[in-house]
């Protein structure tokens, strides 16, 4: 059987509740117990903590091979070290001696599923006892007596050319329970390593570790998993569906310009069953008669006392989906926690500078009123 552990604890001097704030929308420890939920050889995670909120936190997860260990109070202090939380989790379960056991370290979150599947790849193929996780690193090394160690500056070697050395990145590690257990170390006998990306190096100890690690998350990471299934779309209205510009008659009535492609674009999503919505600040007839015409499952107007996001809430509660699964475009300052929240994020051209810097949000290249709702829909939805 192969183990993923993860030992996280209430205390946390540099950044409170580290292993439960939000990372990129999820909570620190969700992306290394996702990445070990995917992968197929993984057959249990158990999160090992001391704090009810992070055990609620792991529960409310739902995936399956997670289960919550109660770690001793003793081992959950700044002076505990990572081996005698793991000796006492052993000492308590009735492992095989033989079972593989994945330290993992819920602090280096871009660690993906496939960094667990070729590491244990590496292992076997190496015959290897143990194995850990490192970076490969071209810098160069010198000790407080100013002599190098990794190179001769007499002969600097290009960087191409050089091979530089392997840093431990803190990711995971592998060993078998029996090892564990007799060398009281995570790492014993032959070791492997696998290297992983150079820019999983980071590891978030501080502040400053968790900005950059997001911004390496958003620019390594993200782009690449797959896109959320789509079960629900919303779209804002004024200088989204339209251009934002206020026009009146000449007897005053309000007037309000649509894009017939943003109609088609509604009509394409409801013949795939995708649910639709509009939610938007305003209260018109004219929105209303668009929203009748175009057959739209869902129009908010007005929204006095509630916010978009609480709308949308209510209405993925009412279909029994989550907000993952809802794709939203808008502009403007009021559309932001929404956009933050979904699973597919996008702005129109005109949209606000704010919006746009939203991480992760899909840039629209037509205007409100052009099209950018059709855009939207054809080229990233149901694309």
């Amino acid at each position: 059987m192969n183990i993923a552990f993860i030992p996280v604890r209430c205390g946390s001097k540099s950044i409170p509740f580290k292993n439960i704030k939000e990372f990129c929308k999820k909570p620190l420890l969700y992306w290394n117990v996702e990445a070990l939920q995917n992968s197929a050889n993984i057959d249990k995670i158990f999160v090992a903590t001391d704090c009810d909120k992070i055990r609620d936190m792991a529960e409310s997860f739902g995936f399956s091979k997670v289960e919550v260990y109660e770690r001793d109070k003793k081992n959950a202090t700044d002076t505990a070290t990572t081996e005698s939380v793991m000796l006492e989790f052993i000492s308590k379960n009735n492992f095989r001696e033989d079972d593989l056991f994945f330290l993992v370290q819920a602090t280096s979150p871009l660690t993906q599923t496939q960094d667990f599947d070729n590491a244990l790849d590496t292992l076997k193929k190496e015959s290897a006892d143990s194995l850990l996780t490192c970076v490969r690193t071209k810098r160069f090394f010198w000790d407080k007596n100013a002599k190098p160690l990794n190179y001769d500056f007499k002969n600097r070697p290009r960087r191409q050319d050089f091979d530089g050395l392997y840093m431990e990145n803190g990711a995971f590690y592998i060993n078998t329970i029996k090892n564990i257990i007799t060398y009281k170390n995570r790492l014993s006998g032959k070791i492997a390593i696998h290297e992983m990306q150079e820019f999983t190096a980071i590891e978030i100890d501080e502040e400053d570790d968790w900005a950059a690690a997001e911004k390496l998350m958003y620019k390594y990471i993200l782009p690449k998993r797959a896109k959320p299934k789509v079960k629900l779309f919303i779209s804002d209205v004024d200088g989204t569906l339209t251009d934002a510009g206020m026009y009146y008659g000449q007897s005053g009535e309000e007037l309000k310009k649509f894009n017939t492609h943003d109609g088609k674009g509604f009509e394409l999503l409801r013949k795939a069953n995708i649910k639709t919505a509009l939610i938007t600040s305003e209260n018109t007839q004219i929105v209303y008669n668009r929203a009748k015409k175009l057959k739209i499952d869902y129009l908010y107007q007005g929204l006095e006392h509630k916010g978009k996001l609480e709308i949308a809430q209510e209405i993925c509660k009412k279909e029994n989906i989550s907000l993952e699964e809802v794709a939203y475009i808008g502009d403007d300052i009021n559309c932001k926690e929404l956009l933050e929240a979904v699973g597919l994020a996008a702005c129109p051209a005109n949209a606000l500078q704010k919006i746009k810097n939203i991480p992760n949000i899909i840039h629209i290249s037509k205007c409100g009123g052009d099209g950018a709702v059709r855009e939207f829909i054809d080229s990233v939805i149901l694309s």
